[in-house]
């Protein structure tokens, strides 16, 4: 015969297995949350020379603590417990101090920006207790600019591996493996590429060189050895024109880019020239005082020229952004150049004033020895 419970003890047995339901619902519940896992900072084998890292940044789609899933340890014969999260303790902050422990940082290096896509951990469970799981590393590296970060190079790394079913922590050499091996990797790029890649260029060297022709053709270069002649001015006179003659005498380079040992070279070619099929004379006035007056104006090119020469050299070339540099000093001398042109008419009145065409030729003669540029004599 069984014992009956009364009204008072039968209370108290719903009460002691709700409880002990709660108890052991809350225990399956914390079995489901997660698994912490902390990573170890350590000292890498390594000095980078070529660079440090200078930031991380976290642009995974779920940037958040949980790296992926865990296969607990079978307590019960034959009942498999769902998997549960890994949690890495500090998330992005603990690889950042990861990173930054395990590197030296020397600031006068090229500075990279780590760029974390993907950290995640994905495991199966296998027979007699064992896991099969999987750590996939995906990151991308970037120069560090004034304004922008420049794309490197990518890293991707997976590791396969199997353990015994239980806590986070066994994997956390693996994780910590899979983060050095990318580093090491940059360490290897960034020596191999630093030479030969212009996107780690460190400097800008500019060297300059003026334009000439072996043979002559139809455009004239100019040259201290090489005045002008009237038989340069091969157009037909302009109808109309109240000028006696006309040269037009004008600025351009070419440009030619290498890399050297990580400095970006520049060469520029500066050609300062005038067309002979595009100047003109009157014949009645091919004396050598109305030359002279045309050969100022090919002069006051050349100066333009050594005034972007002398805009260039005082400028700090970004390695990013030296062609921009180039091409607003080319414009502003152009500019001036056309400026002075007008000036030099002007004041001449187009050499009818003989004072006022002798003071220019002092001064431009001045000019151009204090350049050290022998003047063409006429």
């Amino acid at each position: 015969m069984q014992p009956k419970l009364n009204h008072k003890n039968r209370n108290l047995f719903i009460l002691l297995f709700a409880i002990l339901s709660i108890v052991f619902s809350g225990y399956k519940y914390y079995r489901q949350t997660s698994s912490l896992v902390e990573l170890k900072n350590e000292r890498l084998p390594i000095t980078p020379k070529e660079f440090y890292i200078a930031g991380i940044t976290d642009a995974r789609t779920d940037n958040n603590n949980i790296i992926g899933s865990l296969v607990p340890a079978v307590t019960v014969p034959g009942n498999q417990p769902d998997a549960v999260k890994i949690e890495l303790k500090g998330g992005t902050t603990a690889i950042k101090n990861f990173i930054n422990y395990s590197l030296p940082v020397n600031a006068s290096l090229r500075p990279v920006i780590i760029k974390l896509k993907t950290f995640k951990v994905t495991e199966i469970p296998l027979t007699g207790g064992r896991v099969k799981g999987q750590v996939t590393l995906l990151i991308s590296f970037g120069l560090q600019q004034e304004y922008d970060v420049v794309h490197l190079t990518d890293y991707t790394g997976n590791a396969t591996y199997q353990r015994t079913a239980g806590p986070a922590q066994q994997i956390e050499p693996l994780l910590r493996n899979t983060i050095t091996n990318s580093l090491v990797y940059l360490n290897n790029w960034m020596n191999a590429q630093a030479d030969n890649n212009i996107k780690l260029a460190k400097s800008v060297q500019i060297k300059f060189n003026d334009y000439t022709e072996r043979v002559e053709s139809d455009t004239i270069y100019y040259s201290t050895n090489r005045p002008l002649k009237w038989t340069d001015f091969q157009q037909k006179p302009q109808q109309g024109s109240k000028h006696s003659a006309e040269i037009f005498a004008s600025l351009g380079y070419n440009e030619h880019v290498e890399l050297i040992k990580g400095i970006i070279t520049v060469k520029i070619d500066l050609k300062v020239f005038a067309p002979k099929s595009a100047c003109w004379v009157k014949g009645e006035v091919k004396d050598a005082y109305s030359l002279n007056h045309e050969q100022r104006h090919f002069d006051i090119v050349k100066l333009g020229a050594e005034h972007f020469k002398q805009a260039i050299k005082a400028e700090k070339l970004s390695v990013n952004n030296y062609d921009g540099t180039i091409n607003v000093a080319y414009f502003d001398a152009l500019r001036d150049i056309d400026k002075l042109q007008k000036q030099y008419d002007s004041e001449t009145q187009h050499s009818i004033n003989t004072y006022q065409q002798q003071l220019w030729n002092n001064k431009i003669d001045k000019e151009l020895q204090a350049l050290s540029i022998k003047p063409n004599s006429i």
